[in-house]
Protein backbone atom coordinates (compact mmCIF):
# COMPACT_ATOMS: atom_id res chain seq x y z
CA UNK A 1 0.00 0.00 0.00
CA UNK A 2 1.16 3.44 -0.78
CA UNK A 3 1.92 6.14 1.45
CA UNK A 4 -0.51 8.26 0.25
CA UNK A 5 -3.04 5.35 0.68
CA UNK A 6 -2.16 4.44 4.31
CA UNK A 7 -2.18 8.29 5.35
CA UNK A 8 -6.43 8.09 3.64
CA UNK A 9 -7.03 5.18 5.71
CA UNK A 10 -5.54 6.26 8.65
CA UNK A 11 -7.06 9.74 8.48
CA UNK A 12 -10.34 8.56 8.25
CA UNK A 13 -9.93 6.19 10.86
CA UNK A 14 -8.90 9.12 12.98
CA UNK A 15 -12.00 11.32 11.69
CA UNK A 16 -14.02 8.86 12.78
CA UNK A 17 -13.09 8.74 16.07
CA UNK A 18 -13.49 12.87 15.87
CA UNK A 19 -17.31 12.13 16.10
CA UNK A 20 -17.75 9.16 18.44
CA UNK A 21 -19.68 9.80 21.13
CA UNK A 22 -18.26 10.64 24.32
CA UNK A 23 -19.09 8.42 27.58
CA UNK A 24 -19.89 10.46 30.55
CA UNK A 25 -17.82 10.38 33.79
CA UNK A 26 -19.14 7.87 36.89
CA UNK A 27 -21.28 9.72 39.45
CA UNK A 28 -20.95 9.80 42.91
CA UNK A 29 -19.03 6.70 43.90
CA UNK A 30 -20.17 6.52 47.69
CA UNK A 31 -16.36 6.24 48.54
CA UNK A 32 -16.46 9.89 50.31
CA UNK A 33 -17.98 10.90 53.98
CA UNK A 34 -19.80 13.24 51.91
CA UNK A 35 -20.81 14.73 48.67
CA UNK A 36 -23.17 17.68 49.43
CA UNK A 37 -20.46 20.60 49.81
CA UNK A 38 -18.71 19.79 46.65
CA UNK A 39 -18.90 22.15 43.87
CA UNK A 40 -17.89 22.53 40.33
CA UNK A 41 -17.19 21.64 37.10
CA UNK A 42 -19.49 17.88 37.42
CA UNK A 43 -20.95 17.86 33.62
CA UNK A 44 -18.91 17.62 31.39
CA UNK A 45 -18.22 14.70 28.68
CA UNK A 46 -14.67 14.33 28.83
CA UNK A 47 -13.51 15.77 32.33
CA UNK A 48 -15.46 16.24 35.33
CA UNK A 49 -13.94 17.93 39.12
CA UNK A 50 -16.07 18.80 41.91
CA UNK A 51 -14.16 19.77 44.66
CA UNK A 52 -14.69 21.44 48.40
CA UNK A 53 -12.07 22.30 50.90
CA UNK A 54 -12.24 23.63 54.68
CA UNK A 55 -9.88 26.91 54.30
CA UNK A 56 -9.41 27.10 58.14
CA UNK A 57 -8.89 23.30 58.60
CA UNK A 58 -6.13 23.30 56.27
CA UNK A 59 -4.23 25.83 58.46
CA UNK A 60 -3.57 23.31 61.09
CA UNK A 61 -2.04 20.19 59.00
CA UNK A 62 1.63 19.94 58.78
CA UNK A 63 1.37 16.33 58.57
CA UNK A 64 -0.51 13.68 56.73
CA UNK A 65 -0.78 9.87 56.29
CA UNK A 66 -1.46 8.45 52.94
CA UNK A 67 -3.75 5.56 53.00
CA UNK A 68 -3.08 2.97 50.08
CA UNK A 69 -5.51 3.80 46.73
CA UNK A 70 -8.42 1.19 46.63
CA UNK A 71 -10.35 -0.07 43.59
CA UNK A 72 -13.72 0.14 43.69
CA UNK A 73 -15.36 -3.46 42.73
CA UNK A 74 -17.72 -1.92 40.30
CA UNK A 75 -14.85 0.70 38.95
CA UNK A 76 -13.81 -1.58 35.95
CA UNK A 77 -17.44 -2.36 34.39
CA UNK A 78 -16.22 -4.23 31.49
CA UNK A 79 -13.50 -6.37 33.65
CA UNK A 80 -10.63 -5.61 31.72
CA UNK A 81 -7.86 -5.04 33.96
CA UNK A 82 -6.35 -8.10 35.28
CA UNK A 83 -5.30 -7.85 39.28
CA UNK A 84 -1.76 -7.14 38.09
CA UNK A 85 -2.74 -4.51 36.14
CA UNK A 86 -5.08 -3.11 38.67
CA UNK A 87 -2.54 -2.67 40.94
CA UNK A 88 -0.13 -0.92 38.44
CA UNK A 89 -2.44 2.23 38.01
CA UNK A 90 -2.93 1.91 42.14
CA UNK A 91 0.86 2.00 42.87
CA UNK A 92 0.75 4.67 40.14
CA UNK A 93 -1.87 7.35 41.83
CA UNK A 94 -0.28 6.41 44.90
CA UNK A 95 2.87 7.48 43.82
CA UNK A 96 1.90 10.32 42.33
CA UNK A 97 -0.64 11.40 45.31
CA UNK A 98 3.00 10.87 47.30
CA UNK A 99 4.78 13.38 44.81
CA UNK A 100 2.35 16.12 44.98
CA UNK A 101 1.47 15.98 48.97
CA UNK A 102 4.80 15.37 50.30
CA UNK A 103 5.68 18.86 48.59
CA UNK A 104 3.11 20.15 50.90
CA UNK A 105 3.21 18.31 54.34
CA UNK A 106 4.95 15.98 56.14
CA UNK A 107 4.27 12.33 55.13
CA UNK A 108 3.73 10.26 58.22
CA UNK A 109 5.22 6.91 58.05
CA UNK A 110 3.50 3.65 60.05
CA UNK A 111 2.96 4.25 63.71
CA UNK A 112 4.09 7.99 63.25
CA UNK A 113 1.10 10.65 64.20
CA UNK A 114 -0.04 12.90 61.50
CA UNK A 115 -2.51 15.87 61.73
CA UNK A 116 -4.77 14.41 59.30
CA UNK A 117 -5.41 10.83 56.55
CA UNK A 118 -5.89 11.19 53.14
CA UNK A 119 -7.39 8.10 51.76
CA UNK A 120 -8.33 7.81 47.93
CA UNK A 121 -10.46 5.41 45.34
CA UNK A 122 -10.52 4.78 42.00
CA UNK A 123 -14.42 4.66 40.69
CA UNK A 124 -14.55 4.43 37.36
CA UNK A 125 -12.23 2.88 34.79
CA UNK A 126 -12.23 2.57 30.72
CA UNK A 127 -9.63 0.64 29.06
CA UNK A 128 -7.46 2.23 26.08
CA UNK A 129 -8.55 0.34 22.98
CA UNK A 130 -4.85 -0.90 22.14
CA UNK A 131 -5.17 -2.09 18.31
CA UNK A 132 -6.23 1.70 17.50
CA UNK A 133 -3.80 2.92 19.39
CA UNK A 134 -0.87 1.48 17.28
CA UNK A 135 -3.05 3.13 14.24
CA UNK A 136 -3.16 6.60 15.93
CA UNK A 137 0.59 5.78 16.75
CA UNK A 138 1.35 5.10 12.81
CA UNK A 139 -0.72 7.81 11.89
CA UNK A 140 1.88 10.21 13.99
CA UNK A 141 4.40 9.48 11.73
CA UNK A 142 2.57 11.28 8.80
CA UNK A 143 1.14 13.97 11.00
CA UNK A 144 3.97 15.38 12.78
CA UNK A 145 3.95 17.77 15.98
CA UNK A 146 2.35 17.95 19.50
CA UNK A 147 -0.84 17.26 18.88
CA UNK A 148 -1.98 13.64 19.38
CA UNK A 149 -4.42 12.09 16.85
CA UNK A 150 -6.74 9.22 18.60
CA UNK A 151 -8.69 6.54 16.52
CA UNK A 152 -12.39 5.46 17.55
CA UNK A 153 -12.08 2.68 20.11
CA UNK A 154 -8.57 3.99 22.04
CA UNK A 155 -10.10 6.36 24.38
CA UNK A 156 -10.02 5.40 27.91
CA UNK A 157 -10.69 7.42 31.04
CA UNK A 158 -9.79 7.15 34.82
CA UNK A 159 -12.59 8.12 37.60
CA UNK A 160 -11.04 8.68 40.91
CA UNK A 161 -12.10 10.06 44.52
CA UNK A 162 -9.97 11.41 47.41
CA UNK A 163 -10.92 13.35 51.09
CA UNK A 164 -8.48 14.65 53.65
CA UNK A 165 -10.17 14.10 57.26
CA UNK A 166 -8.74 14.89 60.51
CA UNK A 167 -8.41 12.84 63.49
CA UNK A 168 -11.45 12.43 64.61
CA UNK A 169 -13.05 11.50 60.69
CA UNK A 170 -14.05 15.07 60.10
CA UNK A 171 -14.09 15.56 56.18
CA UNK A 172 -11.72 18.79 55.53
CA UNK A 173 -10.91 18.53 51.80
CA UNK A 174 -12.83 16.07 49.22
CA UNK A 175 -12.28 16.16 45.36
CA UNK A 176 -14.58 13.95 42.95
CA UNK A 177 -12.54 13.62 39.70
CA UNK A 178 -13.06 12.26 36.29
CA UNK A 179 -11.58 12.32 33.04
CA UNK A 180 -11.63 10.72 29.53
CA UNK A 181 -8.71 10.68 27.09
CA UNK A 182 -9.34 13.37 23.95
CA UNK A 183 -9.42 12.38 20.43
CA UNK A 184 -7.63 15.49 19.67
CA UNK A 185 -4.84 16.40 22.34
CA UNK A 186 -1.98 15.59 24.27
CA UNK A 187 -3.32 12.09 25.64
CA UNK A 188 -0.67 10.10 23.83
CA UNK A 189 -2.11 6.29 22.68
CA UNK A 190 -0.81 3.36 24.48
CA UNK A 191 -1.01 -0.74 23.91
CA UNK A 192 -1.60 -0.55 27.30
CA UNK A 193 -5.28 -1.31 28.36
CA UNK A 194 -4.77 0.94 31.47
CA UNK A 195 -2.30 3.37 29.63
CA UNK A 196 -4.56 6.71 29.95
CA UNK A 197 -5.41 5.76 33.03
CA UNK A 198 -2.36 5.81 33.69
CA UNK A 199 -0.92 8.95 32.19
CA UNK A 200 -4.23 10.87 33.99
CA UNK A 201 -2.70 9.52 37.99
CA UNK A 202 -0.49 12.65 37.65
CA UNK A 203 -3.37 15.16 36.73
CA UNK A 204 -5.56 13.66 39.06
CA UNK A 205 -3.00 14.10 42.02
CA UNK A 206 -2.17 17.56 41.42
CA UNK A 207 -6.09 18.63 41.18
CA UNK A 208 -6.64 16.76 44.72
CA UNK A 209 -3.22 18.09 46.35
CA UNK A 210 -4.51 21.75 44.96
CA UNK A 211 -7.90 21.23 47.07
CA UNK A 212 -6.04 20.29 50.01
CA UNK A 213 -3.60 22.45 49.92
CA UNK A 214 -3.96 25.49 52.57
CA UNK A 215 -3.30 28.94 51.73
CA UNK A 216 -1.05 30.95 51.96
CA UNK A 217 0.50 27.83 50.22
CA UNK A 218 3.44 26.60 52.09
CA UNK A 219 6.48 26.31 50.63
CA UNK A 220 7.31 23.67 48.16
CA UNK A 221 9.90 21.21 49.78
CA UNK A 222 12.86 20.24 47.86
CA UNK A 223 14.81 16.74 49.22
CA UNK A 224 18.43 16.39 49.30
CA UNK A 225 19.00 12.17 47.80
CA UNK A 226 17.88 9.82 49.84
CA UNK A 227 15.66 11.99 51.79
CA UNK A 228 12.85 11.65 49.53
CA UNK A 229 9.65 10.16 51.61
CA UNK A 230 8.21 8.88 47.84
CA UNK A 231 11.98 7.18 47.23
CA UNK A 232 10.07 3.49 47.44
CA UNK A 233 8.29 4.98 44.38
CA UNK A 234 11.31 5.52 42.00
CA UNK A 235 12.08 8.85 40.41
CA UNK A 236 9.27 12.22 40.30
CA UNK A 237 10.57 12.55 36.79
CA UNK A 238 9.88 10.25 34.36
CA UNK A 239 12.04 10.58 31.41
CA UNK A 240 11.56 7.06 30.17
CA UNK A 241 7.90 7.26 29.33
CA UNK A 242 9.16 11.03 27.56
CA UNK A 243 11.77 9.68 25.70
CA UNK A 244 9.95 6.12 24.32
CA UNK A 245 6.42 8.79 23.62
CA UNK A 246 8.63 10.80 21.54
CA UNK A 247 10.54 7.64 19.16
CA UNK A 248 6.96 5.36 19.23
CA UNK A 249 4.29 8.00 19.89
CA UNK A 250 2.98 5.75 22.43
CA UNK A 251 3.02 6.23 25.68
CA UNK A 252 4.71 3.43 27.75
CA UNK A 253 4.88 3.85 31.58
CA UNK A 254 7.80 3.55 33.32
CA UNK A 255 7.74 0.58 36.18
CA UNK A 256 6.64 2.28 39.44
CA UNK A 257 7.62 0.48 42.74
CA UNK A 258 6.34 1.18 46.13
CA UNK A 259 5.27 -0.44 49.43
CA UNK A 260 1.31 -0.33 50.77
CA UNK A 261 2.55 2.93 52.37
CA UNK A 262 5.61 5.08 51.52
CA UNK A 263 8.38 5.41 54.00
CA UNK A 264 7.64 9.22 55.83
CA UNK A 265 9.25 11.55 56.47
CA UNK A 266 10.36 12.80 60.19
CA UNK A 267 10.12 16.38 60.16
CA UNK A 268 7.77 18.35 58.56
CA UNK A 269 8.90 20.66 54.94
Amino acid sequence: MSTRRSLALISGLLLTGLSACATAPKPDAGYLSRYDNLGGRGDGLRASVRQWSDAEALKTVSSVRLQPTAFLEDADASRALTPAEQRGLLREIDAQLCFELSERFAIAGPGAAADAEVRSAVTWFLPTGRAASAASAAAAFFIPGPIDLRAPGTLGALGAEAEMTTTDGRQIAAIAWARQANAIGTDAPSLMKAGDALQFAEPFADDAARVMTPTPAPDIARFESGQDPCRAYGPRIRAGSFVTKVITNLYVPQSTEGPAEPAGAAEAP
